[in-house]
């Protein structure tokens, strides 16, 4: 966990949560949401069980078991319970978008960490080029595979990516959109060949008809993780990132 110095509380929480294909990664790397800290905002950055560990929806079960254990513990940790957000990239980014479209939804939720009688549910979600419908992969421009078995999206749920693979549904951020899902803010790089632009584009498109709250950047010009000028991409959504946060938890205009 990150507090800005000699702060009170309780503060607004953004939860960080790492990219690496569900393969690698850790919560040691937090630094794009480090930038919330001197802003006002405790950031906790967490672990999730990798998929050479165990299959989806392991992961997702691990994201809301430290959600819940925040929530419950939010007076020790001086944050404001009632204003929690999340941010992820990649692998990350879908399970902030699955943590924030699934509230509520039972065989997503898990036991594990306990404090079962806390709420995993967000205020808003900060979705970096996550993958959204895995089955919408077809006939997209990617390398990656979905029926080999050293592909990470394989790996994750354990199988070929098809209809007859019953994890498949149940790890779609989409499938879950309902007019109770939180605001969300969407960034992709238009050339990704890793997780292709239409993943992002289905989830804006659902979030809308739903009637729910998203603003989408496109990021002209970067394939996966912004490349090649990743650093300047970042530094230029800094502050628009900042502002969703402090308009969605801090209720700034």
């Amino acid at each position: 966990m990150y507090r800005p110095k000699d702060a009170g509380g309780p503060l607004p929480l953004v939860v960080w949560i790492h990219g690496g294909a569900w393969m690698t990664g850790s919560k040691d790397d937090p630094r794009l949401a480090l930038s919330l800290v001197p802003h006002g905002d405790v950031v906790a950055s967490l672990n999730y069980r990798l998929s050479f560990e165990t299959v989806f929806p392991a992961q997702v079960h691990d994201c809301k078991a430290a959600i819940r254990f925040l929530r419950a513990n939010a007076t020790k940790y001086s944050v404001d319970a009632d204003h929690l957000g999340v941010w992820g990239s990649s692998a990350g980014g879908h399970l902030a978008a699955l943590v924030g479209t699934s509230g509520g939804v039972e065989a997503l939720e898990g036991n594990v960490g306990g404090n079962l009688d806390s709420s995993s549910r967000l205020q808003c979600v900060v979705d970096y080029f996550g993958p959204t419908d895995l089955l919408a992969y077809r006939g997209q421009k990617t390398w990656v595979k979905l029926d080999a078995p050293n592909s990470f999206l394989v790996r994750f749920v354990g199988g070929p990516v098809d209809e007859k693979n019953p994890l498949v549904p149940l790890a779609n951020p989409i499938a879950y959109v309902s007019k109770d899902t939180p605001p969300f803010f969407i960034a992709h790089g238009d050339k990704d060949d890793t997780v292709p632009l239409n993943q992002s584009e289905l989830l804006v498109e659902a979030l809308r008809k739903a009637g729910g709250t998203v603003t989408f950047e496109f990021v002209k010009g970067t394939s996966h993780d912004f490349a090649p000028d990743n650093q300047k991409q970042y530094e230029r959504l800094e502050p628009v990132v900042l502002a969703f946060f402090d308009k969605h938890l801090k209720g700034r205009p």
